[in-house]
């Protein structure tokens, strides 16, 4: 297990095979600076390096979840004669890791703060909590986080919330599919902790075929799709986990990742 101090902007931990990634900065509400953003994507590429790790949980720490972009120092700024990661990066790294990466909203979120809301893969909220894109507030607009959000809201809504800044809470967020499950504020880490453990019960590499399939069939024509996803379903029923899920299945017993997993 590893941990950060307590003087990280972020902290990051590893724990029943999921790595845990909290933005560590709540007396400035978890606002995205450069120096969090550069971790936040530096502890991503470590959880997908991490053979142990099947899933990636992003949560904030105190009452807020992130208040957006740090003014003073906003991510891609320099640091030290050095530019940091921009924040676009991280959302990318996000949609483009191999591993579910769940977002449990534990307060606030505004502005850039919904963009690792946008990215995220499942969405877990608390539901009594404040949400808004709030940019057009300070004169400015949502443009990276509306290429994360505009998939999940659509037009209908994002037209709304865009041009208002109106707040909208956690069950606001699954009712326009920003977020998939709100929960009271004692639920959210149990419910998480829930649904790590129906992710584990699936194959470890057919759970991130499923992400790689859901990420990529609607950017492909109908003939496209429908070629690359059968030899996708060809290849994972002729894979040694396939073979064994299918066996386990015959035999009625739980298939070899389900029993490692539970014996950790």
């Amino acid at each position: 297990m590893t941990t950060a101090t307590e003087q990280t902007a972020t902290l990051y931990e590893v724990r029943l095979g999921a790595a845990w990634i909290t933005l560590n900065r709540p007396q400035n509400r978890n606002a995205l600076s450069a120096e969090l953003v550069n971790e936040l994507f530096a502890h991503i590429n470590a959880a997908n390096s991490d053979d142990s790790v099947r899933a990636i949980v992003i949560t904030g720490n105190g009452p807020a979840f992130c208040a957006g972009a740090d003014l003073k120092s906003p991510p891609g700024s320099t640091i030290s004669g050095t530019q940091s990661v921009p924040y676009a990066d991280v959302l990318i790294a996000i949609q483009e890791s191999p591993k579910p990466v769940i977002v449990a909203v534990n307060g606030a979120a505004f502005a850039g703060g919904l963009g690792l809301v946008g990215a995220a893969d499942i969405v877990i909220t608390v539901d009594d909590i404040q949400c808004s894109f709030s940019e057009v507030r300070i004169g400015v607009i949502p443009a990276v986080i509306s290429v994360v959000c505009l998939p999940k809201i659509g037009p209908h809504h994002a037209m709304k919330l865009f041009i208002t800044g109106e707040r909208f809470n956690g069950h606001d967020a699954v009712a326009i599919g920003l977020a998939h499950l709100a929960v009271p504020a004692e639920d959210l880490i149990s419910s998480v902790d829930e649904m790590l453990a129906m992710i584990n019960l699936g194959g470890p590499n057919a759970v991130q075929a499923c992400k790689q399939l859901v990420r990529s069939v609607g950017t492909w024509d109908r003939n496209e799709a429908f070629a690359t996803a059968a030899s996708w379903s060809v290849r994972m029923f002729q894979s040694d986990e396939g073979a064994e899920g299918m066996a386990a299945f015959r035999e009625k017993r739980n298939p070899a990742w389900v029993a490692n997993n539970s014996n950790s």
